[in-house]
């Protein structure tokens, strides 16, 4: 019989995948003698049982019965006992943290009898035990019985009428409590369960499906966490934070998650449940308040949350409760960070000893460094500053206001920039916040839900602007001075300082941008932190990275940001605006004299542009993909055409009517499957000869010039054999050396890998086509079609051209890499897809053996920071988290 159920004393912090992180961590805190109230852990195991068979496994109650006894002798009381009640919480806790996306419920034990032992317990604290009493079954009936929340805050709100909450007395939450459980009967048709044994039982259960919840799933696909995981249930003795003024409720950090630098951070709310902090429903005050309202258990804090930074060498996020001076552990685990402050973390870090600058790499990934490359607000812009809130999550947002995440996710699906206005937010608020371009509400401290998913996405957030008031009723906000921002009215949000400005902000570069084009401050504190992981990840890594770059101008920025060649130029582009008429000519030349002559045109433009190239890489290699895409791409549209030869009728241009004769002609149901790159180069002759010769010609005039000739679309040897051929006579004949290989982006290739690196000298894995022909899918179609389906059903957690699919794609990949060098030894293998720049992906390809990855110029810096993490063996889901 599997063991479905651990102690505290029983686990570590290295059980997360059995224990989930807050599990683990709890269990770390009780190995290091910290106060944390007993209880135990519920696995991940029972989880996914659950999900598979619908039912709670064979053994776990009475596995959870025993804990529960040994439990209640440890406490001495019982479960919901009258006179003395033990009181337990049952909250989720995943592998990696999945702020409020899953349910926790308080105060399990309560009942109309047991509600008057709590009071007792309490020194007849009434109010204490009837606030309770309310709170379990508010958080019950939505979590557990799928309530609609607003029934009970409308509830509270009626009886408040005008009150704060620390304005009511016991009289005005047992009424609530008649209250709730009247809404509770109505929505369910049965009483609030009294028994607590039910309601813990059932509580488990809502913990368990709820990881399947629409918005869990949502949060696990936008930070790539697996679906198969599953959840723990953590099942923890009581602690008050709501007895009254010397009780309380926190959260903390050892150091700012906003900025990285060291001092007291976090949140704390007197007489309250830790809830109440996390929602954002009470503004709180600064942690620092707290020694001076009780500074033993200040000073208490303090030891402990060095301890723990010390104990896990990082940032640490604490969960307390303060319950009548005594102060309680509730939860800690390696914090969210912006990525401002996960680069100056890791540098602390290393000069302070903790760690070495090897795992200094693996703790910030490609993801932060791109977050860092984002535009921020101009210094010196004309400005209209409405308020200034919380910087809760950095960044520079500017666009429409909306007070909804429906509305969010509407105008983003339009293409509007829009930034999401709350009061606060809550979980079913994530696909707004995916939506908007940054988030700001008037209520809520830095560890509000708001800023720290926030945080953990990159969003910019600007949250407990208190001088606000949000109507999301009237979609509209006042601001102080009786400005109005309704929504669609644009403003901007700046998540550094937390102002919140009238109207469109402009924007300019990031010194990280400027640092990487060799104009930035180095005095920068960031810039410096950035500078040092980047030399040591370049330092570390095996895979080379190049650019993917079409001019001389990109060639020379993607060399700024640390290109060490160009891995795809693609000639195609050179073919466009005013050069389309000698591709006409080619298309229209009626006798191997006109195809000659087009093709002697282009020629010096095609040597031009290589000269330019080979001069801005200054002896760096560049790889150059004669043309790929069919020939009609470059000619007029063919229903324009046809109107304006109808139109034209007897007097239409002799021209007109022979190039809509080659345009039909060309025409293809599936260019994608037609006429291109290799086949293109075999069917016209001189074609791919005239590139040949512009390339050769261009390196015999630029010193240094390493030419690789990549031929595309190749599916079978003697294809390749035949251009192969050709090319080297025409490098010959120039004295000039080049690489000539292929590109793998068609799975018959990728397959007969070893036959066609008889061939090749190079490979270059196109797995944009490669990805195309693999799934069967359009990329140009299928995204708007239906990958939202498909990514809400969980085929794939992610789209397979964002991130390389590693099963099919990434096979073919593998067995090419694996059979090819089996041919050729020495055969040079990259990959100059869109996936050259993707976290994952890097890691995959330096997993198979791959010598460089190539990607757009903006994107060399996250492949440069990633290829050194998969270096230093950096786990592979880190760089997507």
């Amino acid at each position: 019989m599997p063991k479905y159920v651990y102690d505290f004393t029983e686990g570590n912090k290295d059980l997360k995948d059995l224990l989930g992180g807050k599990g683990a961590n709890l269990a770390e805190m009780t190995n290091l003698g910290l106060p944390v109230p007993p209880g135990f852990i519920i696995t991940t195991d029972a989880c996914r049982r659950f999900l598979e068979d619908g039912a709670l496994p064979e053994g776990l109650e009475e596995e959870v019965s025993r804990h529960l006894a040994a439990l209640e002798g440890q406490m001495g009381r019982r479960l919901g006992q009258a006179d003395d009640p033990l009181l337990v919480s049952v909250r989720s806790g995943a592998k990696f943290s999945m702020p409020g996306m899953m349910e926790t419920v308080l105060n399990i034990g309560l009942n109309d009898e047991s509600v008057h032992g709590l009071a007792k317990q309490a020194g007849g604290n009434e109010r204490f035990a009837w606030d309770s009493y309310r709170r379990l079954i508010q958080m019950f009936g939505k979590t557990v019985q799928n309530i609609d929340a607003e029934l009970f805050d409308h509830a509270l709100e009626e009886l408040k009428d005008g009150r704060g909450d620390l304005d009511l007395e016991a009289a005005d939450f047992r009424q609530l409590v008649e209250t709730y459980k009247d809404i509770v009967r109505a929505q369910t048709g049965q009483d609030f369960p009294a028994d607590p044994h039910q309601q813990m039982r059932m509580a488990v259960k809502a913990v368990f499906e709820s990881w399947n919840a629409p918005r869990a799933i949502l949060y696990r696909r936008q930070e790539r966490i697996p679906a198969d995981l599953g959840t723990a249930v953590n099942i923890c003795s009581m602690v008050f934070g709501n007895c009254g003024m010397d009780s309380g409720t926190g959260v903390a950090f050892t150091r700012d998650p906003g900025s990285g630098h060291q001092g007291v951070y976090g949140d704390y709310l007197q007489n309250a449940q830790g809830e109440d902090v996390v929602a954002g429903i009470r503004n709180t005050m600064p942690l620092q308040e707290l020694e001076r309202i009780d500074k033993t258990v200040y000073d208490e804090l303090m030891q402990i949350m060095e301890k723990l930074e010390n104990h896990y060498r990082d940032l640490c996020d604490i969960e307390f409760t303060v319950e009548r001076g005594k102060l309680w552990m509730l939860q800690t685990r390696v914090g969210k960070r912006t990525a401002g402050a996960a680069f100056r973390i890791a540098v602390q870090l290393v000069d302070q000893g903790l760690i070495d600058l090897d795992e200094a790499v693996t703790r910030v990934t490609g993801a932060q460094l791109a977050q860092l490359m984002f535009p921020r607000f101009a210094k010196d812009a004309e400005t209209t500053k409405i308020t200034t809130g919380m910087n809760a999550s950095p960044g520079a947002a500017v666009g429409k206001a909306v007070f909804s995440s429906e509305r969010a996710v509407e105008l983003a699906g339009q293409g509007e920039a829009v930034i999401l206005v709350r009061n606060e937010t809550n979980p079913d608020d994530l696909s707004g916040m995916i939506a908007a371009q940054g988030v700001l509400t008037s209520r809520g401290g830095k560890t509000s839900h708001a800023a720290v998913v926030a945080r953990g996405m990159g969003k910019t957030c600007v949250c407990g602007a208190e001088e606000l008031e949000v109507s999301t009723k009237e979609r509209r906000f006042t601001a102080p001075g009786g400005v109005v921002v309704s929504e669609g009215d644009v403003i901007s949000i700046d998540g550094s300082s937390g102002a919140v400005y009238l109207g469109e902000v402009p924007v300019v570069a990031s010194p990280v941008v400027e640092y990487f084009e060799g104009e930035g401050d180095t005095g920068d504190e960031l810039v410096q932190a950035v500078h040092r992981i980047m030399s040591h990840a370049d330092a570390s890594r095996r895979l080379d990275v190049r650019a993917n770059a079409d001019n001389a101008e990109d060639a020379a920025r993607a060399r700024r940001f640390g290109a060490q060649g160009i891995g795809l130029c693609r000639t195609e582009h050179m073919f466009l605006g005013d050069r389309r008429q000698l591709v006409e000519d080619l298309v229209l030349a009626a006798s191997p004299q006109e195809r000659e002559a087009a093709l002697a045109a282009l020629e010096p433009l095609q040597k031009a542009d290589f000269t330019e190239i080979f001069q801005a890489m200054e002896g760096l290699p560049v790889t150059i993909r004669l043309i790929d895409p069919p020939l009609h791409e470059f000619l007029p549209d063919y229903t324009e055409l046809s109107v304006k030869v109808a139109l034209a009728g007897e007097q239409a241009d002799d021209k007109d009517r022979r190039l809509l004769a080659a345009v039909k002609r060309l025409h293809e149901q599936n260019p994608m499957l037609g006429l291109r790159g290799v086949r293109l180069g075999l069917v016209i002759p001189g074609l791919f000869a005239m590139q040949v010769r512009a390339i050769a010609e261009a390196a015999g005039a630029v010193p240094g010039a390493r030419a690789e000739i990549m031929i595309p679309l190749v599916a079978a040897v003697q294809e390749l054999e035949s251009v192969r051929d050709e090319a080297r006579a025409i490098l010959a004949e120039a004295g000039v050396e080049a690489l000539v290989g292929t590109m793998i982006e068609v799975p018959r290739a990728a397959l007969t890998a070893g036959q066609i690196a008889e061939a090749a000298e190079f490979f270059s894995f196109g797995t944009n086509d490669l990805t195309q022909m693999t799934w069967g899918f359009s990329r140009d179609d299928v995204e708007a079609a239906f990958f939202s389906k498909y990514l809400e059903l969980g085929v794939f957690g992610v789209s397979p051209f964002e991130s390389l699919d590693r099963d099919g794609v990434g096979r073919l990949v593998r067995i090419a890499a694996e059979e090819g060098r089996k041919t050729r030894p020495d055969l040079k293998l990259g990959i100059c897809g869109e996936h050259g720049g993707d976290p994952d992906s890097v890691h995959f390809c330096h997993q198979v053996g791959l010598d460089y990855v190539s990607c757009s110029p903006f994107r060399i810096p996250v492949a440069r920071l990633e290829a050194g993490r998969a270096a230093l063996a950096a786990p592979t889901d880190s760089g997507t988290r």
